[in-house]
């Protein structure tokens, strides 16, 4: 009785050593990206391509994984012609009769043969890890943004006006362009410099969002005078592309320098403008104080595209016209793909042989199959 009992000790611990083993190895080989390898070596076209940790050097192999199907298939068949029939009045007698641990650990052997083969199988198709490295040189460009803050900017034909819709789309350029180095000048009757050239996007968004059409008391439009003042700051940079983005709502009626001058300037030091006219055709409204409040009147749009197309032409850069939101954020999309960053990038591959846990788990199974056939499981022909 006490042998019976040290006996069944004894197959219980093996049961459970059993099935911890066969969940280790699971683990290993989710962990290890085994699985996302395999899809990927079997299905070369299917979606998105999966990442993974392991590569195979033989990767067809693992159609043999297939085999496992028809494997499982024969042991369900020959079991069932194995079982034997006894014909009884009834089967009450037994219905209080609880199984045995036994009967549920009946197909493990096979189970830990169907895993033998599997281990076995990736092991021939070779998985290798590969450590990847890489040199990347950047090559960064260089921009300075000429925005008009002139009062004709807070007209509403864009929403919620010109200069807020502006300051948006900027926002958006800015964070988009990690590389850069990017400053920032404005003007009305008179420009200045926000922000010299820049990497840090933290400081230039903060500015750009607190541009506002009060920021300078000399009304007008210099175009030229913006335009000279961003030439000036980007014209030593030491950078391959030199770009500014000139954006204006209206005509240069001011300043001591004409914007075709600039132009030329511009030309001279290999800079690249491309220009936007800001607002739509025709009338827009435009907020004016009264002793109402604020009322709204339409005023006519009046943007000396002529100008704004010769500077462009002038230094191989392109002009836009933005009526809307939406016409504002596809030329500034369209800028960003024209200007991409160039990067040179120079990769390592390191490879290593990774099929010595596969065959070792491969052993360790059968190992444990053979323990099981011979001990807890053994039957008598």
């Amino acid at each position: 009785m006490k042998l019976n009992k040290s006996f069944n000790g004894i197959s219980t611990l093996l049961g459970i050593f059993a099935g911890a083993v066969f969940m280790v190895l699971i683990k290993i080989l989710i962990s290890s990206g085994v699985f996302s390898s395999m899809k990927r070596a079997l299905f070369h076209d299917a979606g998105d391509e999966v990442k993974s940790v392991i590569e195979f050097a033989h990767p067809k192999l693992l159609y043999l994984l297939l085999l496992l199907i028809p494997l499982a298939v024969w042991y369900f068949f020959r079991r069932k012609r194995m079982t034997a029939n006894m014909q009884i009045s009834t089967i009450e007698a037994f219905q209080g009769v609880k199984k045995s641990y036994k009967y549920y650990m009946l197909h493990l052997p096979f189970v830990l043969r169907l895993g033998v083969i599997a281990l076995l199988i990736i092991a021939l198709a070779r998985p290798q890890s590969s450590s990847n490295w890489s040199d990347r040189d950047v090559e960064g460009i260089d921009i300075v943004m000429a925005m008009d803050i002139s009062g004709s900017m807070i007209a509403e034909d864009l929403k919620p006006n010109r200069l807020e819709a502006a300051k948006s789309v900027g926002v958006d350029f800015i964070t988009s362009r990690p590389n850069d180095n990017i400053g920032i000048v404005v003007f009305a009757g008179e420009s200045f410099t926000l922000s010299p050239m820049t990497t840090d996007k933290g400081s230039l968004v903060s500015l750009m969002n607190n541009i506002s059409d009060e920021m300078i008391d000399a009304d007008g439009t210099a175009i030229g005078m913006g335009l000279a003042n961003a030439v000036n700051r980007i014209k030593d940079s030491q950078a391959k592309s030199k770009v500014i983005i000139l954006l204006t709502d209206g005509s240069n009626n001011t300043g001591e320098v004409d914007p075709l001058t600039a132009a030329e300037l511009a030309k001279t030091f290999n800079i690249r403008v491309y220009t936007i006219g800001v607002g739509t055709k025709g009338l827009a409204p435009y907020p004016v104080r009264t002793v109402f409040g604020i009322q709204r009147q339409n005023v006519k749009v009046e943007i000396d595209e002529k100008t704004l197309q010769t500077i462009a032409d002038k230094t191989n850069g392109k002009y836009f016209r933005a009526t809307d939101n939406k016409s504002l954020k596809a030329i500034y999309a369209e800028i960003d793909q024209m200007e991409k960053t160039k990067i040179q990038v120079t990769e390592y591959s390191k490879k290593q042989e990774e099929f010595l846990p596969y065959v070792i788990g491969a052993l360790l199974l059968l190992l444990l199959e053979i323990i099981l056939q011979n001990t807890v499981l053994r039957h008598i022909p």
